[in-house]
């Protein structure tokens, strides 16, 4: 069986450093990357903690991350939930298997972990088969119907009633959507709860909104693609709505391009809070998506599951938060006196 030693001298630490990385030490001052090799050899040698409470000290957790790296990259939604469920990880002295379901095997990647975060969207097919790997598994990001198991999702009735709320105490009483359809594994559409209670929300309040709703994929282009179609017709809402920043970024550029201002003329509201929202011109209005704290508070769920064996699952939903910046004002009636010269400009896309 593999001592402490012998993670010491394949890690290439002291003994003295494995010892209190395994016993999860805050006071120790090493590198995260240190800790996580420490980590990662002990779990390689299949060490066993002498113990008469668990047999294991070092638990691993595999992340199922739907996105591709790629992906992951260009909206960081999805990078933040997943550095939220590693920080986690690293200072609990848990190993981490990381997988996409892009990787060819990651079924096989993740057969061995003790508990499972998956992130993103999941078919009712995969979600079985994740869950026969562990029954330690929790979905972030995804509701799933079945009572037994463990989810974290954002709240988004209060956060569309936040956005909305927020608009209309502006004046805007013509309000876009600029939505994204995703699809899961099996073809299934996954409807946006963001859209229906949109529209639920603009009927309610008398907000006309329905020859402004477009849908395409949640990017930066489709952004520009579904702004320049709303252009294109010469009738503009007062404010528009995207269900993601990149969506709202997008919607800037093609009304910049156009030669309409935001906000002066336009209000563009995004979600998500993500790293490029500060620094857009102007910076962008959003609404906060908790991204970090779900992978977090994922990890930390998971963790005590495995650890505790409850017989409830958890059912959590997130606040969310607006965020004030630059790219929503009171409106103004400047933008009834465009349409002549969009119909002057119509050739320019």
């Amino acid at each position: 069986m593999a001592t402490i030693k012998d993670i010491a001298v394949s890690a290439g630490v002291s003994s003295a450093t494995v010892s209190r990385v395994l016993n999860n030490d805050n006071t120790l001052s090493v590198s995260p990357e240190t800790r996580q090799k420490v980590l990662d050899t002990a779990h390689t040698l299949n060490y066993r903690k002498k113990s008469r409470i668990y047999a294991k000290s070092v638990y691993t957790m595999g992340i199922l991350q739907w996105f591709t790296p790629q992906q992951e990259l260009e909206d960081n939604y999805y990078l933040l939930i997943r550095q939220g469920i590693e920080d986690f990880c690293k200072q609990n002295c848990i190993h981490i298997v990381r997988t996409y379901k892009a990787d060819v095997n990651y079924m096989e990647a993740l057969k061995s972990v003790d508990a499972l975060v998956c992130v993103g969207k999941f078919s009712n097919d995969e979600v079985k088969r994740f869950r026969k790997i562990t029954s330690c598994t929790i979905f972030l990001d995804m509701p799933v119907d079945d009572i037994n198991i463990s989810t974290i999702t954002l709240d988004f009735k209060q956060a569309v009633e936040t956005g909305m709320d927020y608009l209309v105490s502006l004046g805007h009483r013509r309000i876009g959507f600029l939505g994204g359809r995703e699809y899961l594994a099996d073809g299934q559409l996954f409807a946006d709860t963001r859209k229906t209670l949109f529209l639920e929300y603009c009927r309610k309040h008398n907000i006309t909104c329905e020859p402004y709703i477009l849908e395409e994929e949640f990017t930066i282009e489709s952004g520009y693609h579904m702004t320049k179609k709303l252009l294109k017709t010469n009738d503009l809402p007062t404010a528009i709505v995207a269900a993601s920043d990149p969506l709202a970024i997008g919607a800037m550029q093609a009304l910049n391009d156009w030669g309409i201002r935001v906000p002066e003329q336009i209000s563009v509201m995004g979600f998500d809070n993500t790293s490029l929202s500060s620094f857009t011109s102007p910076p962008l209005t959003t609404i906060h998506a908790p991204a970090y704290d779900m992978g977090s508070f994922g990890a930390n769920i998971v963790f005590n599951i495995l650890k505790l064996q409850p017989t409830s699952a958890m059912k959590i939903q997130l606040p969310c938060q607006l965020v004030e910046r630059k790219s929503c004002r009171p409106l103004e009636n400047t933008l009834e006196e465009a349409p002549d010269r969009h119909s002057q400009m119509a050739e320019a896309f």
